[in-house]
Parts: structure tokens; C-alpha cells; sequence
């Protein structure tokens, strides 16, 4: 059972979404603004978030910004916007996925099981490195450091370029990497990975060249 933040302005999207919430077996609770959001997160702990963008007093965007300096709780965004700029910034700022409205809620639990799996599922890694020049990839630690700097990602980016060295030096098909980073069930679409390609080579700096494209396949780590 997840206990699950539902986080909208309208009375009938936070009714519509806890009716599937509970009829899944899960707990629901409500906030209808992203302050009333913040606050139940400094009071409670949450399996994982739903937020909506437009909201009053403070939107999903600056909601999520305040959550995330206390704790890593997943989020699911939701907006009536479909633009590739409220997507970008939506994953820059860590959430996990993002659902324009309007949305078939048993699409949306699903989406939620997708994330929750992802999520809490454990990895046993001996403490292992990679370096290549000022690039440096802590496995156990979860770091990226460069140029002895501490690089500041969102967890999807982690983990996709954790697969890439994992697998440097091959070629990975763009249904390879989403069946793998995001898992059988992911059920967003080929832009999803675009988009988080583009933030991982932004967040590489200098060794963004290590992501090489390779057209009409995917892409491959030059490790």
C-alpha cells in the first residue's frame, strides 16, 4: 500500500484521482495548493507525489523546489499544458514522470506503479568506480563528480548515465535504454528519453561528447 499525496486545485481531479487511489488499495490525502502541499510534506512522509502545475499561492514547479531541499519523495506532475518547456523543467527539477490532462486515471495509477517500482527497487553493488580524465562515477555512492565538483542531477539522470557506463562502448538502441532505465512498463513515449538525453549532456559539461549519437539506432558511451 503507498500512501499518496494528491496535490490539485480542483475539487473534482482530487475526488476523481482518490476514488482510483483507494479502490487500488492505497491511502490518499489532499492538498489543494502547492503551500498546503509543502507544509503536509514537512509533517508527513509520503510513498509518492502527484502535483499539479497551475496552481494558486505557489504552483507545482516551486512546490516540487521546496519538497526536494528536505527529501527525495517521487513525483508525478500533472498539467493542461503539453509544452516541451514544462517538461524540461519538470525533470530538471527531479520529477519522475509527467501527465497532460486530460487522463484516463487508470492510466495514472499505472504510471504510479511504474514509478513505485522503479523506485524501491534495491540494488546490493560492491562500492565501485569509473574515471576517465576529470570525470568520475561513484556506483554506491550515486555521484557524479567532475573536475572534483559534486554534479547536482535528477535521479533519472543518474540513472541513465549509470546504465551508459555500465555498458560503455556499445550501442544502445533507443527501445534498449527505455526498456532498461525506465523498465518494461514505462509508459511515456521516445521524447521522454530525448528530453533526459538533453539534460544529462547539459548536466556533463565539458564531457557531454562522452554520450555519442549514433543516428537511426541510439546512442553509446565512449568509456
Amino acid at each position: 500500500m503507498y500512501k499518496i499525496l494528491i496535490t490539485d486545485d480542483e475539487d473534482k481531479i482530487r475526488t476523481l484521482i482518490k476514488k482510483y487511489v483507494i479502490f487500488e488499495g492505497h491511502q490518499a490525502v489532499e492538498a489543494s495548493t502547492g503551500m498546503e502541499a509543502v507544509e503536509l510534506c514537512r509533517k508527513e512522509n509520503f510513498d509518492i507525489i502527484i502535483m499539479d502545475v497551475m496552481m494558486p499561492e505557489l504552483d507545482g514547479f516551486s512546490a516540487v523546489r521546496e519538497i526536494r531541499k528536505s527529501q527525495d519523495t517521487p513525483v508525478l506532475m500533472l498539467s493542461a499544458r503539453g509544452e516541451e518547456y514544462d517538461k524540461i523543467h519538470g525533470f530538471e527539477l527531479g520529477i519522475d514522470d509527467y501527465v497532460v490532462k486530460p487522463f484516463s486515471p487508470k492510466e495514472l495509477m499505472m504510471r504510479i506503479d511504474a514509478i513505485m517500482k522503479r523506485t524501491t527497487k534495491k540494488k546490493s553493488l560492491e562500492h565501485e568506480l569509473f574515471q576517465k580524465d576529470g570525470f568520475l562515477a561513484d556506483f554506491t555512492a550515486r555521484r557524479i563528480i567532475i573536475n572534483n565538483e559534486n554534479i547536482d542531477m535528477s535521479p533519472k539522470e543518474f540513472d541513465l548515465i549509470f546504465y551508459f557506463i555500465q555498458n560503455k562502448n556499445i550501442a544502445l538502441t533507443r527501445e534498449k535504454l527505455i526498456t532498461e532505465v525506465w523498465g518494461y512498463d514505462f509508459y511515456g513515449d521516445d521524447r521522454t528519453l530525448d528530453t533526459h538525453i538533453k539534460l544529462l549532456r547539459k548536466s556533463l559539461g565539458e564531457y557531454a561528447g562522452l554520450i555519442t549519437t549514433l543516428r537511426g539506432v541510439g546512442y553509446r558511451f565512449e568509456g
